[in-house]
């Protein structure tokens, strides 16, 4: 049986598994009556819940006697994908082929190209696995190419601070035509990294969204822009509130049913940033 050794990392309690190669980071939950463990697809992470009362020694236990389990969770985690020179990465649900340009002089600083050695390949460089992986993203024959111009040292930072900017303008655009449609009007849009929401409504009215929504097709985007939207309505899921998404997306649980499914699969993406 693996075992299972208490450390502390950062002030936060942890059990480091050697046999697994991970640490599974401890949270007490006051409506925890049990020990559960689960991982996280969008932190990339184990997570070992216990009761307020819970001895960390009997969850070390609990954790190595389910380590094979965890072992075996963690090796299905699809790889993460660093904005790096070659990588595929979706853009508004299409992928793209980051290509890193160098000192190349161009009108803008990230662009979006097809290039012309693109035209004759075929569906075959996309590897079978690979295509599983990408599976609820559009790809195309053709790959278009999101070129980065400038050092390639700073190259995937350029590349995240211009996804960020895509994104507001994308976002801003569907909560302006959204707030009219309902009659509200936010205070503010933030655009910030969360790991568990795709987008929230303060009692202030910021609203504020996840970056990695440019990487979804745009009927996602556009229904959660409706979602936080109908919060400065109604700041409930209630039926009022349902009825005013259906009012400004009439198809929402489209959207709804592809961020249950493939959610997790965008925070993939530029996590090293």
């Amino acid at each position: 049986m693996l075992t299972a050794s208490i450390i502390t990392l950062e002030q936060t309690p942890v059990l480091r598994v050697p046999d697994v190669g991970c640490t599974v980071e401890l949270r007490r939950s006051p409506r925890a009556k049990r020990f559960s463990l689960k991982v996280s697809h969008t932190e990339r992470a184990a997570i070992l819940t216990l009761p307020s009362r819970g001895r960390v020694e009997d969850a070390s236990a609990f954790l190595a006697r389910h380590a094979d389990w965890l072992k075996r969770q963690l090796e299905r985690l699809p790889e993460p994908v660093p904005f790096a020179e070659g990588s595929l990465i979706p853009l508004r649900g299409q992928m793209h082929r980051v290509r890193f340009a160098g000192p190349k002089r161009h009108t803008q600083v990230v662009w979006t190209e097809t290039p012309e050695y693109a035209q004759s390949l075929p569906c075959s460089i996309i590897r079978p696995d690979m295509a599983r992986d990408l599976s609820c993203f559009r790809v195309d024959p053709r790959m278009p190419g999101l070129f980065v111009s400038g050092d390639f040292e700073h190259a995937p930072r350029r590349l995240h601070d211009w996804l960020r900017a895509e994104v507001r303008k994308d976002l801003a655009a569907c909560v302006e035509k959204h707030a009219q449609v309902l009659t509200c009007c936010p205070k503010r849009l933030a655009i910030r990294d969360q790991a568990t929401r795709w987008g929230s409504c303060s009692t202030s009215g910021t609203l504020s969204f996840s970056w990695r929504l440019i990487f979804a097709p745009p009927f996602v985007l556009d229904y959660v822009a409706a979602h936080e939207v109908a919060h400065l309505r109604e700041m409930n899921h209630g039926p009022s509130f349902w009825r005013l998404v259906r009012d400004t997306v009439p198809n929402y649980n489209r959207a709804k049913n592809w961020l249950k499914t493939n959610g997790a699969e965008l925070h993939r993406f530029g996590s090293e940033i």
